[in-house]
This record gives C-alpha cells, structure tokens and sequence, in this order.
C-alpha cells in the first residue's frame, strides 16, 4: 500500500483500476484480461508486418529514384524490426505484464534508449533516431480503429480511475465518464482549467501528484479522494471496504452520449456541432454522438504509411462514395490532401505533426496538379451520392484559390458534371495568418471558411509544439490568436458565407463561452468531445458569452484572459450548483 497526496479539486471517493495515460508519449497503457493476451500479440505481429511492407515499399522507390544512396538507411531500419530486443522484448511484456501492445512496444523502445545512449561512439548513439522511427511505424500501425484516448477506453472492462501526467480540457472532453469515473494528474492545481470542468461535471479528481504516472503500473486498484486529495496505491482489504461506505452516496449519472440533433443556447442561438474523422472506422463514433455532419475528413489518412501511387482515383472515389453515402443526408467536408515534401515523397504517417511552413497542403497540390486532379476528380464522382464540402488546406493567398478552382472547373467540365446542380461547395482552411488577415479578400473566392486553429496557434505565434524548448509558448489564448479569429469571423460574416472552427480549441469546454462570444456558431472536433460541448451550450447565454468576449479582448496576455475566463466558469458552475 501506498499513499499519494496532492491537491483534491473535485470531491467524491472512488475505487477502480489504474489507467495510465503518458501524454507526452502519446502512450496509454492498460491493463488486458488473460484471454485478449492472444488477440493483443497477433495485432502486435501484423503490425510488425505491415511495417516491414512499408518499408520494403519506400525502399523500392528510393532504389528506383535519384535517392537510390538512401535506400540502404532503410535496411537498417528492416533488421531492427526483426530484432528480438524491440518486438519479442514488447511480445513478451504483453504475455508478462498483461498490457497492451502499444505500450508494450513504447517499453521496449525506452529500454533499447537507454542501451544507446550508453554507447560512447557518437555515430552508434545516433542509430537511436533509427529505433525510434520503427517504434513510432510499430504505434502507429497499432493504433488502426484505437486512435486517442475515448478509443481506446472503451476497450477497458470495469470502472477505471485515470492517471496522467497531464490532462488537457480538450481530451478530457472525449472521456467516456461512465468507463473513467475519476482521475488523477501530475500536474495541475486548483484553478487548472481541466479541475474547474471536473467539477462542473461533478467527477472526482486529484491533480499535482507530481510523479504518479510513472509510479502506478497499469490496473493497480487505487482509492481515489478528490475531497482530501488522497490517492491510496493498492489499498488493504479495510481501506476498500472504507472507500465503498463512502463511495455509497449518490453520484451524478453519467453524461448522456446519446443526445442527438439541434442545439442552442439557453437564449435561442443556434450552434452546429460536427465531427472530425480520419477513417471510415470512425462513422460509429459520429452516429452516437449526434455529430450534424463530418466537417472535417482528413484525406490523407488513406495514405498512412502508402505510396501516392496507390490512392488511384478508382481507390479514392470508393472511399468518398462510402463516406458521403453512411453519413448522408449530413454534409461530409472533405480536406484535399494536407501533406509536407517529405511525406509526399515518403510516406511517414500522417499523424506526424507538421508544424513548418514550406511546400504544403494546397501549395504542393499545385506543384504537383496531376495529384490534385485525380483527387478531385475523385471527389467530384463521389458528390453525386450526398452534400459534399471539398476544403483546401494551407491556403496563403486569393491567386492559390483561384488556380485550385480552375483545375476543379476543368475537372467538372471533363466529367460533364454541373457544380450548382451537385451543390458542391467549396471552401478555404484558415490557418496560416497571411489568409487570416487577408480574410476578406479571400470570402467572395469560397463558399465558406475553417478556422484550423492547431496550426493558426502555431505559425502565428513561431512555435513548434514538438520542440520542448518553446512548447509551453503555445497558447490559445495569446490576444492576437483571438483577434485573428474575430477578423476572419467578420470577413465570413460581411460577405454572409458560414465559418467552422476546429482543432483542440472547439472541443476545449473551457473554451466554447468565449468562442461563441467572439460570434462562432460552428465547430468541427473529435466525435467523443461533442457530448460535453453540447452540455456546455445548453448552459450557456449567448448575449453573456458576448459580453465575456468583449472583456477578454481588451486584455493584453494570456495569463490575464485564461484567469478571466476560469473565474468565470468557476463562477458559472458555483450558480448551477444544487447546493447554490
């Protein structure tokens, strides 16, 4: 038995298992029952072989190209693969530890790290990048249908208390409550904002355990006390036996993830809620969760570690139709492809951030128009079966607009179909600040904007959140991130076109007050964060919101906005308190 304490901000006892969720790693690790041992080291050697064709395939191409010096940089990669100290080392703390597989692969990596770094030749120690890549392929492939935590969670048996070495609002929103019925981090404190939501939702929590995510293995049964801040680690017959009769009060019900249609705030604004999604595994979470619509598919997810040669317009056309058809009558936004030089030439996963600027999105689509022709064409062909949004990436200026439109022109002329009959629409995502600032210029060339924050964040403020350096400089709430969004919110306004926002800031709860104050009525996130965000606007007074945003803009830090909006949400939860 051991005894943590931190800081309670949430009160409530609870007793379950350990979930472990590394967000630093982008790791979760959890426990597996003995019969699913099997099933988790049969997922972990498919996707050993499904590495080893992808990187036989960009091997091939290397040799075949002006690249063929580099090929050789993938045989090494190969034999690490097959090495027994990377996969049979994972395999056998799957069959020992009882852990997924995912996990088990990041253990076996951290302790092939450590050998590395042990080495006194500087050239063997950067071999470690190599290791690396084939654990990142090996995750990524294991990930297929399990993507981010309210995923993977509801892969686990029984109620589960969350350990995590942070917890941001806008991943605690995509939590299903009735699986993690608390949770506990190493960081945080009183006016966190993700402890200031577990207390509105009424979920126990502990924050400012400092070290807990690395202490507490996977499926450890722990107590938890978000009254006193105790967290007891594998607790004695007479401590659980205590922490049942004080559990026994009765608990808020769970969030309802059934609700489905319209939403509006409590003074009749109407807000949009839609899904973003990667792959078509994805169309159940959708449907459960009432998304109106996919207002984001990210087309380069097909690729994921596959050659551009294989996404042929036959290949694509029958993955749009499919996606059009199962989400029909709802209209399905599709992104052209949002991918860098490197994965263009080399397929990597796309889930690899891509946070520099360069040969990008509809930039290399334009470089490269056989690409984007095939695509759209692709697209077009799939618009007979449902409302369809074609959305460009990365666009920086009106003359990348205007020269996409004409290949899609072109495109529908060859295919003798009539953009107005189809309704096809086609819009711009706003994330760069040249398009932010040009906003207006850019309206009467689309039929509607996204606001992609994640990298509107980025490029505005020269940060890198995969550089730990300057990582904590990333912030949302910084004046002039607000103030962009506010002018392309006025430009879609003024020429009466509709305007999304999506990223980490629509599906952060703390966040959808002043969103909607700055005149957002639109928002595209993860499937699993809309139950709360609805609850969050239900709640909500649209003409406050309003009068919230007018504040925060005359603020000058971030700081000074983040303490104005928690106070306030604090505030607002105290109000809608029972016992108020």
């Amino acid at each position: 038995m051991e005894r943590l304490t931190g800081i309670g901000v949430s009160p409530g006892v609870v007793l379950g298992r350990a979930v472990v969720l590394t967000q630093r790693t982008e790791v979760m690790r959890f426990p597996i029952p003995p019969d699913r041992v099997e099933r988790e080291v049969a997922a972990l050697h498919q996707a050993q072989a499904d590495s080893r064709q992808q990187l036989q395939d960009i091997r091939g191409r290397l040799n075949q190209g002006r690249g063929s010096e580099l090929a050789a940089l993938f045989d090494a990669q190969l034999l690490m693969l097959d090495d027994p100290m990377l996969v049979g080392r994972a395999e056998a703390i799957v069959r020992g530890e009882r852990v997924n597989a995912a996990w088990a692969v990041h253990r076996a990596y951290e302790e092939l790290y450590l050998v590395f770094m042990s080495m006194e030749d500087p050239y063997l120690r950067e071999r470690e990048n190599d290791v690396a890549d084939v654990a990142g392929r090996l995750r990524l492939n294991l990930r297929h249908g399990a993507k981010g935590p309210k995923e993977l969670l509801s892969q686990i048996d029984g109620p589960s208390v969350l350990i995590a070495d942070e917890l941001t609002a806008s991943v605690a929103a995509q939590l299903d409550w009735s699986r993690v019925q608390a949770f506990a981090t190493d960081a945080g404190s009183r006016t966190y904002h993700t402890a200031i939501l577990a207390r509105s939702l009424k979920v126990p929590a502990i924050v400012g355990l400092h070290d807990a995510s690395i202490r507490i293995a996977a499926g450890t049964p722990v107590v938890l006390d978000g009254t006193t801040g105790e967290l007891v680690v594998a607790p004695t017959p007479e401590q659980i036996d205590d922490a049942h009769r004080r559990a026994a009060r009765p608990r808020r019900a769970a969030i309802s993830q059934n609700e489905i249609g319209p939403v509006s705030t409590t003074d009749g604004v109407r807000i949009r809620l839609e899904a973003n999604i990667e792959l078509l595994e994805d169309l159940p979470f959708l449907n459960a969760h009432g998304a109106e619509g996919v207002g984001l598919y990210r087309s380069e997810f097909m690729l994921s570690g596959r050659s551009l040669d294989a996404a042929t317009e036959d290949a694509q056309y029958a993955i749009y139709r499919s996606l059009i058809e199962q989400v029909a009558p709802r209209p399905v936004t599709i992104r052209t492809f949002d991918l860098d030089e490197r994965q263009f030439s080399t397929p990597q996963g796309p889930e690899r951030r891509r946070t520099r600027p360069g040969l990008r999105g509809l930039r290399l689509g334009l470089a490269n128009p056989e690409v984007l022709r095939t695509q759209l064409r692709a697209l077009v062909r799939a618009s007979a079966h449902g409302p369809l949004r074609i959305m460009f990436p990365f666009v920086s200026a009106v003359e990348e607009v205007r020269q996409a439109r004409a290949i899609l022109n072109d495109v529908m002329r060859e295919l003798g179909v009539d953009a107005t009959a189809r309704q096809i629409k086609v819009g711009a995502m706003i994330e760069v600040p040249s398009a932010a600032i040009a906003a207006d210029l850019l309206a009467p060339e689309v039929d509607f904007f996204t606001i992609g924050t994640n990298d509107l964040i980025q490029f505005c403020l020269a940060v890198d959140r995969t550089d730990d350096r300057v990582s904590d400089l990333y912030e949302p709430l910084h004046p002039a991130v607000l103030r962009l969004i506010r002018t392309v919110r006025r430009a879609a306004s003024h020429r009466k076109i509709p305007v999304s926002l999506c990223g980490e800031m629509a599906s952060d709860p703390a966040l959808v007050g002043l969103l909607v104050g700055l005149g957002l009525t639109e928002f595209s996130m993860t499937p699993g964060a809309i139950p709360i965000v609805r609850q969050v606007v239900q709640e909500l007074n649209a003409a406050d919101a309003r009068k919230l945003a007018g504040h925060v803009l005359t603020l000058a830090t971030a700081a000074e906005i983040e303490q104005y909006l928690f106070d306030a949400l604090a505030a607002s939860a105290i109000q809608r308190s029972p016992s108020s």
